[in-house]
């Protein structure tokens, strides 16, 4: 597992060193990584979300898939929470905040899936980025753009959670789309990870990466990300001992624990580049928090295993 995920690291790294060329080769400047996020955000994310949710919904799929969805809903609060409680104690602010609870569940977490477990058990890890999506577009957009109250018509008409929505349906009733639909879903899926990585690159051209790394909130930040809020989880979950609810609960609490021990999401980086609140620190935190990961998500994981373990 840690050489699977050393590989789809060292690829993230790759694609975002191509982002950081077009800049500066002067093909694009900075700013151009604005429409990479708007294209992430509503097209690519939906064809994401609906694409996932095309499988067969057995019975041992719907309760493996209720299970690991109520599992990361708990989590997302009690991360909610946490949060707080460091924005009160160390003065975080909204990016630092949201970096802080919303994680990779989506670029990383599918591909170690499907290499380690097989594909049938994506759809697992699909339940954890729905549930994150859903409170993505409601608190972490409000959180991110600053707006006084929630606006529902805008939550609504989100074309992420109308996305998230469409998919359930769709798994609920066994409805399939029509091959060339499902084609062009496919296609555009493929795209999510590239055209992240490729946005983050050009963003960190214009990072003054000296101040970075030696500025302690950005390591402040990177340290609850990747190793307070992961402990604190995984204690939960060991206390609780959730995983014997169901069938297959270690292996599913590990596929939800895996989202929760990822880098920030990268549409943390998108929210910040949309709402243009301090978008090359996001993607600095981002960039930090991903290189960490080689070393933290070994170490969570043998953590897991030691304490609760597979099967």
């Amino acid at each position: 597992m840690s050489l699977v995920l050393f590989r789809q690291i060292f690829v993230m790294f790759i694609m975002m060193g191509m982002g950081a060329a077009l800049i500066y080769t002067k093909l694009l400047k900075p700013e151009d990584s604005r429409i990479l996020s708007v294209l992430c955000i509503y097209i690519i994310n939906p064809c994401v979300i609906i694409n996932a949710f095309q499988i067969d919904f057995t019975p041992e799929v719907r309760s493996g898939f209720l299970y690991t969805l109520a599992l990361y809903t708990v989590a997302i609060f009690a991360l909610m929470l946490l949060s707080g409680v460091c924005a009160k104690l160390f003065g975080l602010d909204s990016v630092e905040r949201a970096s802080v609870m919303y994680s990779n569940t989506g670029n990383l977490v599918v591909p170690i899936v499907m290499a380690v477990f097989g594909s049938e058990w994506v759809i697992y890890a699909s339940a954890g980025m729905s549930v994150q999506l859903v409170f993505m577009w409601t608190q972490g957009n409000h959180l991110m753009s600053g707006e006084k109250g929630i606006k529902w018509k805008k939550i609504l008409t989100n074309i992420n959670l109308i996305a998230v929505a469409f998919g359930l349906f769709l798994l609920a009733t066994g409805l399939r789309l029509p091959a060339l639909v499902t084609s062009a879903l496919d296609q555009m899926s493929d795209m999510m990870g590239p055209a992240n990585m490729i946005m983050i690159g050009m963003l960190l051209t214009g990072v003054r990466w000296k101040e970075v790394l030696t500025h302690p909130r950005t390591w402040l930040v990177a340290a609850l990300r990747m190793l307070v809020m992961p402990v604190i989880m995984f204690l939960m979950m060991y206390v609780s001992r959730c995983y014997t609810l169901v069938p297959e609960g270690r292996t599913l609490t590990y596929i939800a624990y895996m989202a929760l021990i990822t880098p920030v999401a990268t549409s943390i980086t998108q929210l910040a580049q949309l709402h243009r609140n301090r978008p090359e620190y996001a993607g600095a935190v981002n960039a930090l928090t991903t290189l960490m990961c080689i070393a933290t998500m070994p170490l969570m994981t043998e953590l897991y295993m030691r304490g609760i373990g597979m099967g």
